[in-house]
C-alpha cells in the first residue's frame, strides 16, 4: 500500500486531539459509534475517513471539523 501525506497528516491530528481529550483509540471509538480498529486505521493514515465520520469523529471529541482540520500542517 502506498503512503498518502494528507490521510497520515489527517491521522496525525487525529491522534493529537485524541490524546489531547485523554481517551484511548478504544473510548473514541464507542464515543463516535465506530470500530476501535478503524479509528486505528484512520490514525496511521491506512483509511480515508469519509466526511460523515470525520463529523462522527469530531463530535466525539467535543470539537469541531474546522477545529480537527486545523491541525493539519
Amino acid at each position: 500500500m502506498s503512503r498518502d501525506a494528507d490521510l497520515e497528516a489527517f491521522g496525525r491530528a487525529l491522534r493529537h486531539w485524541r490524546k489531547q481529550k485523554g481517551l484511548s483509540q478504544e473510548e473514541l471509538a464507542g464515543r463516535s459509534d465506530l470500530h476501535r480498529n478503524y479509528v486505528g486505521l484512520v490514525e496511521r493514515g491506512e483509511r480515508n475517513a469519509s466526511i460523515k465520520t470525520m463529523f462522527k469523529l469530531a463530535h466525539a471529541l467535543g470539537i469541531n471539523v474546522a477545529q480537527l482540520c486545523g491541525e493539519i500542517r
